[in-house]
């Protein structure tokens, strides 16, 4: 009897959880199309999250792999620290490393407000000020292009004041087939309501991925799940006959740990002194007491699990300085446990398969590749960084945007983009590359 009272205790928690989630369609009423942005052709933005630069020939994800020879395809793409979920979406989005757009981590301190920003916070995630940079899809607002989000991080988010003319806010109850049924409605719509720019996330490889380890059966089966999803997203489309580009895009990649043997907070940090929002791949140590910092990085170096650094040491291929920290977010020491272990700051078990590691890891590596009339065919580009999509995506949607202003190249593409729009494109260095 007590099983059973527990199980329906869960079960109605589950389907009360369940029932709340927003599934609506937002719409910001009166917005069109600007006349000159009409004739633009469409660009889909989809990532699936998790989905390692190897996934698709390791799980033979057939549509996928079809595809390749059909546009322009990468081994891989080079993540951003640290490689979490939400810091690599919103670069994706933004052409900015995560430290200089100021979604540091998933859940990070902010000392300027003093809160402690949380993925999971629903009310957090949609306030536009934990957020720097500008997403294409404010980009594209502001040049009278409307655009549309079916879920992408901070697309919920007043950014500049701009949210996307229709989006939904995350959840994961919504069927597939209804998500794909949403984007064939929009491309459906009048031309001056339909928007061009539209992003689609996938969770379910990054789901499998953590509660099973990279390398157990069920990812594949979630993989193909992510293949199928696309193929019938593309064959939805199809009758449509627009000018669709898809640009397939995932945000990190998995690696399997001993989540059996994780550490806590080390004895050597002094909460009284330090604040350490929780981690597993990395922990950020933000100073209450300056005074104590050099003291406090000489013991934990001392600790041979996890290498620690000033953030001023940290790799230079990380971004990841104060010089770099635009929002002051960073934090004073970085902790990295030393692989296969992890730091585990919660009461619960933690999962086995992670990421947020060094960008350079082959286990890190995102996927990425993309197929459209904007696009050459058949053109295998070299690994490249994911501040890079930024520039891709506006010259595919002829914005404008200033190059400086971006850690992306628009160099990058150079060999591949077959566009025929207004503002020509302008090939050269972002404010990130040297």
């Amino acid at each position: 009897m007590t099983k059973l009272l527990s199980w329906l205790a869960s079960f109605l928690l589950l389907s009360l959880h369940t029932f709340a989630q927003d599934t609506t369609q937002h719409r910001v009423e009166g917005r069109v199309n600007a006349p000159d942005q009409l004739s633009k052709p469409y660009v889909i933005l989809i990532s699936a999250d998790g989905f390692r630069s190897d996934f698709a020939d390791k799980y033979d994800a057939e549509f996928l792999k079809s595809k390749r020879s059909l546009g322009v395809f990468a081994p891989s793409m080079i993540p951003s620290y640290p490689t979490l979920t939400f810091p690599n979406h919103y670069t994706l989005v933004t052409g900015l490393y995560p430290a200089h757009h100021g979604l540091v981590n998933n859940r990070y301190y902010d000392p300027t407000s003093r809160q402690e920003y949380s993925m999971g916070n629903k009310k957090m995630v949609s306030e536009g000020k934990w957020y720097g940079g500008t997403p294409l899809w404010v980009l594209a607002e502001k040049q009278g292009m409307l655009a549309a989000s079916n879920f992408w991080v901070a697309s919920e988010a007043d950014i500049q004041g701009v949210r996307p003319s229709y989006y939904y806010v995350y959840n994961e109850v919504t069927p597939i087939e209804q998500r794909i049924q949403s984007v064939k409605d929009w491309l459906s719509l009048p031309e001056t309501k339909r928007p061009h720019f539209i992003t689609f996330y996938l969770p379910e490889v990054d789901h499998d991925a953590h509660a099973f380890g990279p390398e157990d059966p069920r990812v594949k089966k979630s993989v193909q799940f992510v293949d199928q999803a696309i193929r019938d997203l593309q064959a939805a489309l199809d009758p449509l006959k627009l000018p669709i580009n898809y640009v397939f895009v995932s945000d990190h990649g998995m690696l399997t740990v001993d989540n059996k043997n994780t550490m806590g907070l080390p004895a050597e940090i002094d909460t009284a002194a330090f604040r350490v929002p929780s981690g597993d791949a990395l922990l950020q140590v933000h100073a209450k007491d300056p005074s104590r910092i050099t003291s406090t990085y000489e013991a934990l170096k001392k600790n041979q699990n996890f290498d620690t650094y000033l953030m001023s040491e940290t790799p230079e291929h990380w971004h990841f300085r104060p010089t770099d920290d635009r929002y002051n977010r960073l934090g004073a020491i970085l902790l990295v446990p030393k692989l296969p272990r992890v730091f585990n700051l919660s009461r619960y078990p933690t999962n086995q398969g992670k990421h947020g590691f060094d960008t350079r890891l082959p286990e890190m590596q995102a996927s990425f590749q993309a197929w459209g009339p904007a696009l050459k065919i058949g053109k295998r580009i070299p690994p490249f960084e994911n501040v890079d999509i930024y520039p891709l995506v506006a010259q595919m949607l002829g914005l404008v945007y200033d190059p400086s202003s971006i850690d992306g190249r628009l160099d990058t593409w150079k060999k591949v983009l077959n566009l025929t729009f207004a503002n020509p494109p302008r090939f050269g260095k972002g404010r990130g590359e040297k």
